[in-house]
């Protein structure tokens, strides 16, 4: 089972980062394997939330469903894949650091990443998505201090 696992400090307080990463209409903001995603249905974000959305990893397209499975604000939101032919979890965990937060942000992939490119891709993908994560969390880093500097 493929684990790819990065952090980042983020110059913004955990409850703001949170407030961020829980809205689906902004995570092809900073993911950019994320082409496009939307909650399903009215009301607050919360355990049982679900997001449908399309992804595109190494050039591959794949649409999915995600349910909030683990939902504790500010410090851990958990999601994992109910529909589509990717198994996933995503663990998003905050701590205070400093003036700022720690995101590490791990996605354990069910089923390999074969499922999509082939048993024997898996140590290529992986390595290949993780430099991925790590920009796109790089850009979130970024685009939350501009956001706080810009007003």
């Amino acid at each position: 089972m493929p684990v790819i696992e990065e952090s980042v400090f983020i110059a913004r307080p955990p409850q703001e980062v949170f407030e961020f990463l829980i809205k689906s209409e902004n995570i092809p903001v900073w993911d950019s394997s994320v082409v496009q995603a939307e909650q399903v249905g009215d009301g607050p974000v919360g355990v049982g939330t679900r997001t449908k959305g399309s992804s595109k990893v190494l050039g591959r397209h794949f649409d999915w469903v995600s349910e909030n499975t683990h939902f504790d604000p500010p410090n851990k939101t958990v999601i994992r894949s109910v529909e589509g032919k990717f198994d996933f979890t995503i663990t998003d965990t905050l701590e205070s650091e400093g003036d700022g937060t720690r995101l590490t942000h791990r996605i354990d992939a069910g089923t390999g990443l074969g499922g999509v490119f082939g048993k024997l891709a898996d140590p290529f993908v992986q390595k290949a998505h993780t430099r991925t994560v790590r920009a796109n969390l790089e850009t979130l880093a970024d685009l939350l201090a501009e956001h706080h500097d810009g007003g």
